[in-house]
């Protein structure tokens, strides 16, 4: 509920709406803030006396021309409604949000009206601070736009939620923290109180015991408040406008703006966006899932690039102190490297972590401020935001596309140490891209009933379903061959052997999404050898079963962050051998290419 608290406090004073009111562009603002960032401008420059004239701007128009002198002085402290040359200077002040705020020019006259429903002055326009979109005000003023009464009524209930801990109205000395109310009894009880006052049996058993806090917003919630016509203030909402997308009355639709246009029936449309917001939020909420699934990941990511810096020092140093004295002087050239590689890697990842947490709460305060809409029973107040809120939520679940949610950094470091030089070449020792890599199977990312054994080097299967296990390295570039034999092999299986995406289905057959690159057929029989060659260089993907090619290429286009897999179930058990150099006659043809 906490990460809503930013979608139920007004852009200008930074508190909790009061009386809010629904701007044409859907965003929403206090009255009494709506009513501070008015604008005068001279009459003889207004829409209307321009429409007169002839000129056929629009009021959107009319604004759009000189919105950038109302936010091009900020340095100042003062700004102006530019391209009047009578129009005054208007000083400008900053909300806690950073919004300018434009006092009104000129003070509102004594009225029986509230200070937000007072008149207005004549030609005052209003910009919304969100999206800077504006509007001249009409003769009714603030009073034009329509109340948000759903959202007044989700700050109610969030207001009462984080109010203070109910005590038991039993306890006869110091009353405990209250666990539960009856709605029946209307009652809260402690637990002590509850079971020796309020029993699960006999006729109690029928009782709804809720929590307190639920308890107290049904006991104190005030009466729903109805929402009028803006046009016909004594008017309640009895239709939908199709046209205009608003709730409307009769009278708009007998002597109205709306009389000529398609209107239904308001329950039904409110039924229908309901619907619609509730269909919205199913897919933003399977995003917002794998938001915090990603989000996971990547702290795991900043893990194991901590562990596998620390062990590429390890043997960095090592290698270094088995040299002669003329080492020294360049090992701390070299762990600076590392270091930095280090440093770079946790930053881009912790960059992610940062975004990605951030566009998280955000689409999470969306979520649950959308729930709590969907409980309002007002039909017109809903259907004044549903539209915006779907656009929202539409948006939203496009913005964790494609690439979102894919690490932006690998794991590994691609160093490799050379010390087969003399002693004369220890002055031009410098990191290489490593040639040979040697890895073993994954534990932390397998399937469960993936069963380990040689040091992570061979692996079977506990179930007859085929089940996926990961390398523990991944490759981004370089061209990269390993090997794995075939030790066990019955009842004819369907063993499938290539690369895969981190993310990939672990209990599914390798290859049957669009996250994995198999081979899972061709002379596969016990004691086969199955060579994986993997060129990124090339993007190609190239299988070998006993030293045989299967074909010439069997994947192109081969590009991005890619781990060695295998899946298998329990009738087939397979080694894998690494560190072994790219077949000769491959590097030839590499070379020649």
């Amino acid at each position: 509920m906490e990460e809503m608290e930013e979608e139920l406090k007004c852009p200008v004073c930074g508190s909790f709406y009061r009386e809010p009111i629904i701007l044409p562009c859907s965003h929403n603002l206090c009255q009494a803030c709506a009513r501070n960032i008015l604008v005068q401008t001279p009459e003889s420059e207004s829409p209307q006396s321009r429409r007169a004239s002839g000129s056929g701007v629009s009021d959107y128009d009319y604004l759009d021309l000189d919105k950038m002198s109302l936010y091009s002085e900020a340095d100042s402290g003062y700004g102006s409604y530019g391209g009047f040359a009578s129009a005054p200077t208007t000083p400008c002040q900053r909300s806690p949000n950073g919004v300018r705020v434009f006092p009104p020019a000129m003070p509102p006259p004594a009225t029986h009206l509230s200070p937000a429903l007072a008149s207005v002055p004549r030609n005052s326009c209003i910009t919304c601070p969100q999206c800077h979109r504006s509007l001249i005000l009409d003769d009714r003023g603030l009073r034009g736009f329509p109340k948000n009464r759903v959202l007044e009524g989700v700050i109610d209930r969030y207001q009462q939620s984080k109010a203070a801990a109910l005590k038991c109205q039993l306890c006869e000395k110091a009353p405990k923290e209250a666990t539960v109310m009856c709605e029946q009894c209307d009652v809260f009880y402690c637990d002590p109180c509850r079971l020796r006052c309020h029993p699960p049996r006999g006729p109690l058993a029928k009782h709804r015991l809720v929590p307190p806090a639920q308890g107290r917003v049904s006991r104190r919630l005030s009466p729903r408040k109805v929402s009028t016509c803006t046009d016909h203030e004594l008017e309640n909402h009895s239709m939908y406008c199709v046209q205009c997308k608003m709730p409307v009355c009769y009278q708009c639709l007998e002597e109205g703006k709306h009389s000529s246009h398609e209107v239904k029936a308001l329950g039904a449309m409110w039924k229908l966006h309901k619907s619609q917001l509730s269909q919205a939020l199913n897919g933003l909420s399977d995003r917002a899932k794998e938001a915090k699934e990603f989000l996971v990941q990547l702290r795991n990511m900043v893990q194991q690039i901590q562990e596998n810096s620390v062990e590429f020092e390890a043997c960095l140093v090592a290698q270094c102190d088995a040299l002669i004295d003329a080492l020294n002087r360049r090992k701390a050239q070299l762990l600076a490297r590392v270091n930095k590689e280090h440093e770079h890697k946790l930053k881009v990842v912790r960059d992610q972590i940062s975004h990605c947490t951030v566009k998280l709460r955000q689409t999470t305060g969306l979520m649950e401020y959308c729930l709590e809409v969907i409980k309002e029973n007002d039909p017109s107040g809903f259907l004044q935001i549903s539209d915006a809120l779907i656009r929202r939520v539409h948006l939203t679940e496009d913005q964790w596309g494609k690439g979102t949610l894919t690490p932006r950094m690998t794991t590994d470091f691609d160093l490799s140490l050379d010390n087969s030089p003399l002693l004369q070449s220890i002055h031009q020792l410098d990191f290489m891209q490593m040639k040979v890599a040697w890895f073993a199977f994954d534990p932390g990312s397998a399937h469960s009933d993936i069963i380990f054994s040689n040091d992570n080097l061979t692996v079977t299967c506990s179930s007859y379903d085929d089940r996926v296990v990961l390398g523990k390295t991944g490759f981004s570039k370089g061209v990269h061959y390993w090997e794995l034999t075939v030790d066990r092999y019955d009842n004819h299986p369907d063993p499938a052997f290539g690369v895969a995406r981190i993310d990939v289905m672990k209990d599914v057959m390798l290859g049957k999404d669009d996250k994995a690159w198999a081979i899972t057929e061709g002379g596969i029989t016990k004691g086969a050898t199955v060579g994986v060659l993997l060129d990124l260089n090339r993007k190609t993907l190239t299988f070998f079963i006993n030293d045989e090619q299967q074909g010439p290429i069997a994947f192109e286009n081969v590009e991005g962050l890619f781990f060695p897999a295998v899946s298998l179930n329990r009738n087939v058990q397979v080694t894998l051998h690494t560190g072994l150099p790219v077949p000769d006659f491959y590097s030839s043809r590499a070379s020649i290419a």
